[in-house]
């Protein structure tokens, strides 16, 4: 894997400001944390009224995959998904989240389902949403130290113990 290789998408279409990928059929937005809640509301006003998920990804080692121009890789990214059910339509977009502060806003006054997608993603990877009205861990014991889903994330070796079975 070569560093500092930096491989672009062709896109045509941009809709609020944000450069559209095609994934496998599915619009992909590409959005800036600065316009990452005016999208969001936008797309809602469009009819994209319900957030299906939103969750995080950690490219520690694919510093080169392929971005559309524009798009600076980060480290981190969050991904959320959109639903319009008058439309039978889905969206999906992308918002890189550098390692160095690693914060969004939250999504919660917009769409409050995403309250425990947003404890899940700082849990596991410690993205943190400002705005969010309760940011604590969800899975993770509250002493739990590190984000158990980052690439860098030393595994453990906890012995799991399974219900019925004779240790």
């Amino acid at each position: 894997m070569s560093e500092n290789v930096e491989q672009v998408v062709e896109t045509v279409e941009m809709h609020h400001g944000c450069p559209v990928v095609d994934s496998r059929g599915q619009r992909v937005l590409l959005v800036s944390r600065d316009q990452y809640v005016s999208v969001v509301k936008a797309l809602a006003d469009e009819g994209f009224e319900v957030c299906v998920d939103l969750t995080g990804v950690d490219y520690l080692n694919m510093a080169d995959r392929v971005l559309p121009a524009g798009v600076i890789a980060e480290r981190f990214e969050v991904v959320v998904n959109l639903l319009s059910l008058s439309r039978r339509e889905r969206i999906r977009l992308r918002v890189q989240v550098p390692q160095d502060n690693p914060v969004l806003p939250s999504l919660f006054d917009v769409h409050p389902g995403t309250e425990a997608h947003e404890r899940e993603t700082f849990d596991m990877f410690g993205i943190q949403f400002d705005g969010h009205p309760d940011l604590t861990r969800i899975l993770m014991p509250e002493d739990w130290d590190g984000h158990p889903l980052r690439k860098d994330y030393e595994q453990g070796t906890i012995p799991v113990q399974f219900k019925g079975s004779h240790s």
